[in-house]
């Protein structure tokens, strides 16, 4: 019954806190000013689902590809709220009613893993992405974990480091959710709705920690490959 409650009212803050971001959104957008607002949105949804971040380090918001590990859906929100970043996704996503849209409005990359014949056009949206002074967050675990042990990195998507953008850096990020890791992480064959309703309904708030890496420059290992080697062994490190 309590968790219902929870799942009420969160869900309840979450329609607020959109339609109170919107209005403001696209009056910067009217005025052709670059919009913070999904940016502060998505770092309030983080803290209404009970996300209390903590950043370790220095967060780059310019000229910059995070590589993150990747626990749940909660990484996006802190991730975008703390660095503004733009994410790349699988395109199912595109889709999904709501969170599409939303993905959009944050600028998200949407990828399709089968189309090889498409990489071509990713890989040069990225670029895109990158020259319009957007920072872009990958998760090169390719899926979620259980938050224990990283799984090893797929170097595909640094291609569009390869040879990299002139002036970008790559900045590593461990994403840590202390004692709530095994309720947050969602592994296994839940379904998404199901991990989602069964986090808004979940009691009290959790310690999101974000652990921000010195950032290196992708042109001194050489290769995406090398690049995702370098990145996963400090974040490994920490």
């Amino acid at each position: 019954m309590m968790a219902r409650i929870r799942l009420a009212l969160r869900l309840t803050a979450l329609l607020t806190t959109l339609l109170a971001a919107l209005p403001l959104h696209y009056a910067w957008r009217l005025f052709g000013r670059r919009s913070p607002w999904p940016r502060r949105f998505l770092g309030l949804v983080a803290r209404i689902v009970g996300a209390r971040p903590r950043i370790v380090g220095t967060p780059l918001t310019h000229r910059v590809v995070i590589v993150s590990n990747h626990l749940s859906w909660i990484d996006i929100l802190l991730l975008a709220g703390s660095t503004g970043t733009a994410f790349i996704a699988k395109s199912e996503l595109a889709t999904v009613p709501l969170v599409g849209w939303l993905c959009r409005m944050n600028h998200t990359i949407f990828v399709s893993r089968g189309d090889r014949l498409g990489v071509a056009d990713q890989i040069a949206q990225i670029r895109d992405t990158l020259a319009a002074d957007w920072p872009v967050t990958l998760f090169p675990e390719g899926t979620t974990g259980d938050g224990l042990a990283l799984a090893p990195f797929k170097a595909s998507l640094l291609a569009a480091l390869d040879p990299p953008p002139p002036g970008i850096r790559v900045q590593p990020v461990r994403i840590d959710y202390g004692d709530a890791t095994t309720d947050l992480a969602w592994v296994g064959d839940e379904h998404g709705k199901d991990h989602a309703l069964r986090v808004l309904g979940r009691k009290g708030s959790f310690a999101a920690t974000l652990h921000f890496c010195d950032p290196f420059a992708p042109e001194d290992y050489g290769s995406r490959k090398a690049i995702a080697v370098e990145a996963r062994r400090r974040i490994e490190g920490i």
